[in-house]
């Protein structure tokens, strides 16, 4: 079932346009991937999520219901751009937001305290948040987006400010908070953190949505059909030995090995490149070269861009 979705989203400011009738729908208690390149639209779109701004067309739904401002409530949104009061200390504003947030003072010391001491930030309590590193003042901003437990959480470029460590414990934290039945939205430029974190994904570009998807479905679609031979015993061009139908995509040498792409014919299986390989070479390793999701994005914004120029 669909906790959130939205459909045909428009927006247009001035004479440009932020979203073209995009489309997405977000399954319960799962983390969906809002990606695309720098412009694209996906801040405008988790804006509009969050009703800080309006679409000028489309509509939006929660748990089967039209979007309104009460669901406020039960959404926890983390904005790309930070903004923490530089003078107050920090429990002090961790305090007053979570109150805002509808969490009464004793509940909201008690959860902060717990989060605080679980970050390790618990004796800058009393710190003012300009004393505080971008990695600090991170933590005490996902505290506060994640504290009134909503059922939506959107996080826009979590991992920004922080350092491996620390974008480890997020990812594991989002892990879990999908695991104890949160639903999460999140738009990030870290293709890595996709293709551990996400279920499903939706890349925009140019303002309007040209992939959408499973991950595994799309690494699935993407596959060329090719592989990596890791082999000895054989020196000189594998096309002396390749039956025709095999392409040789790439053929190099690292110390006392040698490592070659192969591409097979749509329909052919990797035993019989084994078979025609194994009479000449030792095989030390044979792996099908599977897309990240980084090449994948490449891959598929480079086509719209050329697209994009070719009808113009």
């Amino acid at each position: 079932m669909d906790l959130f979705s939205a459909h045909n989203i428009t927006k247009h400011f001035s004479n440009h346009t932020a979203l073209n009738k995009v489309s997405i729908s977000v399954s319960e208690q799962s983390i969906f991937g809002l990606l695309g390149p720098n412009g694209a639209g996906k801040t405008t779109f988790l804006r509009i999520i969050n009703q800080i701004t309006a679409p000028d067309e489309g509509e939006l739904f929660f748990s089967g219901k039209k979007l309104t401002p009460k669901h406020i409530e039960q959404i926890g949104y983390l904005p790309e751009e930070r903004g923490l009061y530089k003078k107050m200390k920090v429990g002090e504003q961790a305090l007053y937001l979570a109150q805002l947030k509808g969490i009464n003072k004793k509940d909201a010391i008690k959860k902060l305290k717990y989060w605080f001491e679980k970050f390790e930030i618990l004796t800058w309590w009393n710190r003012k948040v300009e004393e505080l590193s971008k990695g600090m003042q991170q933590k005490v901003q996902f505290i506060i987006t994640i504290l009134h437990e909503p059922k939506l959480l959107i996080f826009d470029e979590p991992f920004s400010g922080f350092d491996p460590i620390n974008v480890n414990l997020i990812k594991d934290e989002i892990l879990k908070l999908r695991d104890n039945g949160s639903t999460i939205i999140f738009s990030t430029h870290n293709m890595a953190s996709v293709e551990e974190l996400c279920d499903h994904i939706a890349l925009i570009d140019n303002s309007i949505k040209i992939l959408d998807g499973k991950v595994k479905d799309i690494k699935k679609e993407y596959k060329s059909n090719t592989y990596e031979v890791v082999y000895t015993d054989f020196i000189g061009n594998l096309n002396s030995i390749l039956d025709n139908n095999f392409k040789l995509l790439e053929q190099n040498q690292e110390d006392d090995l040698y490592k070659a792409k192969i591409k097979l014919p749509d329909e052919t299986r990797p035993n019989d490149l084994l078979q025609n390989l194994m009479p000449h070479l030792v095989i030390n390793s044979f792996n099908e070269i599977i897309p990240t999701m980084n090449d994948i994005f490449i891959a598929k914004v480079k086509k719209n861009i050329d697209a994009k120029y070719n009808n113009a």
